[in-house]
């Protein structure tokens, strides 16, 4: 959705992981993959269009055709968006294993572009289109390899549910209502988050699990006052008082905050950068009180986010007229909070942190929020066995998000999520929410199989 991250990314290279060695996949699969995207990219399935309703009723086409019962795929459009729920039933009724995506995609206008949005074009080895990545290219991997396990006779110990939302870039209310529905499922498989980056030369770098995601959350700080002429000027000022606001959150830092997968994150990481900041990370992951080590990714933008809570000043308004004492100022203050923190808590420190009893500090909307998943052993063991089969040796790296997908409303009800993309980009071609998004046409084949392998070993396993 909006608050997404950019893709895991290692600033400084000792060495690339080993050329994948796995087979393409069949032609004829491959231009099914390829026809089933640009079916895909030409649905406009931006928030509150009939196009959303329309994109769910092909993906249910191509499973009745590969198939399934029509009465095991769901499309309901009663709540605040469609969704689709596809069951691949299993031989037991021991909780379902839940592949998550999202059908919708953030509004495009064609005068932008330099391709339209909505017509799928490859070109120079990439397919460009809204939504091409986000995450048209999830959903149809997750979908074809259903279809494909379906017509070869795949019969999984449990459930393998297909669930795809339709409002995650906006409201996420159809998420939330899916979580609820669902709730006691084993696990959450989410072809939106994790994935794997690419040097810029094409080499595997690193493949990174998503098991957490930061809460995101705005608060509005505001001061308002009687106001009056300005030739008669007063300390009492609200743009005065929010500026000692805003200049008393700006030296404040969250108390560091960790957990497995944060100390994961820096200890592999530090394995695969240079210098002091890789000095830093694994001092960090081995004693994460060390405040030399905390000082130095704190300073560091791509590193200050997994320390703990972040919060900064994005938006100001003040004042009414040029000749006026202001009697409203305000800011919008973004914070990115740590997993399974209560959001009101850091209201609560933002009004201690400010200090200033005319302040008023306020919930923009009412976040959503959620902890962390554990990650287990056979899901690390099926996702080491899918990155591997593509790239051997390839480092797979736990990742804490900055920003939120559907995952976090599962993670509250109590499904663990995790992030397992299939897609392999360099950072250089990430257009996600942006123009001329796009995917690289060799990532399917690999994706198609990464899809077959976790689905394969974590489906008909006897125990999760």
């Amino acid at each position: 959705m909006s608050h997404k991250a950019v893709p895991f990314l290692v600033p400084v290279i000792l060495a690339a992981a080993s050329t994948a060695f796995a087979e393409d996949a069949p032609p004829a699969l491959h231009a099914r993959a390829v026809d089933m995207l640009d079916h895909a990219i030409a649905f406009q399935s931006v928030e509150k269009t009939p196009e959303i309703a329309n994109f769910a009723a092909y993906l249910k086409s191509v499973l009745v055709k590969s198939g399934f019962d029509p009465n095991d795929v769901v499309i309901d459009e009663t709540g605040p968006a469609p969704t689709l729920v596809a069951t691949l039933k299993g031989k037991t009724d021991k909780p379902a294993i839940l592949l998550s995506g999202h059908m919708d995609v953030v509004a495009a206008d064609p005068k932008d572009w330099s391709r339209d949005p909505f017509t799928p074009v490859e070109e120079d080895g990439y397919i460009f289109g809204r939504g091409s990545s986000d995450n048209k290219f999830g959903v149809i991997m997750m979908t074809l390899t259903l279809a494909r396990l379906k017509e070869e006779g795949f019969t999984p110990e449990r459930d393998v549910k297909l669930v795809l939302s339709g409002d995650e870039e906006t409201a996420m209310a159809s998420t939330e209502r899916l979580s609820k529905a669902l709730k006691g499922a084993a696990i959450v498989l989410n072809g939106d988050g994790g994935g794997g980056t690419l040097r810029e030369d094409g080499e595997p770098l690193v493949y990174a699990l998503q098991t957490a995601e930061k809460t995101y959350a705005d608060y509005e700080i505001a001061f308002t006052n009687p106001g009056g002429h300005s030739s008669r000027p007063s300390k009492d000022n609200a743009i005065y008082h929010l500026a000692k606001a805003l200049d008393a959150i700006a030296a404040y830092d969250f108390p560091v905050q960790t957990s497995s997968t944060t100390l994961g994150y820096f200890r592999e990481t530090s394995k695969m950068t240079s210098g002091p900041i890789a000095e830093a990370m694994a001092r960090f992951a081995e004693n994460p009180k060390d405040k030399k080590a905390i000082r130095a990714l704190r300073a560091e933008p791509e590193y200050v986010g997994q320390l703990g809570t972040t919060c900064v000043a994005t938006m100001l308004s003040g004042g009414h007229a040029m000749n006026a004492l202001p009697q409203r100022a305000a800011a919008n203050v973004n914070c990115r909070i740590f997993p399974g923190v209560d959001p009101e808590d850091v209201r609560k420190k933002l009004v201690e942190i400010i200090d200033d009893p005319e302040a008023s500090v306020s919930f923009v909307d009412t976040p959503h929020w959620s902890d962390g998943s554990p990650l287990s052993d056979n899901v690390l063991a099926a996702v080491t066995k899918a990155v591997h089969t593509r790239y051997p040796d390839l480092p797979i790296v736990p990742e804490m998000s900055a920003g939120a997908t559907d995952s976090s409303f599962f993670r509250a009800e109590g499904i663990p999520s995790y992030g397992v993309s299939g897609l392999f980009m360099k950072p250089s071609d990430n257009f996600a929410h942006g123009l001329n998004e796009r995917i690289p046409v060799a990532s399917i084949d690999g994706a198609l199989e990464h899809w077959r392998i976790l689905i394969t070993e974590l489906a008909s396993a006897k125990d999760e």
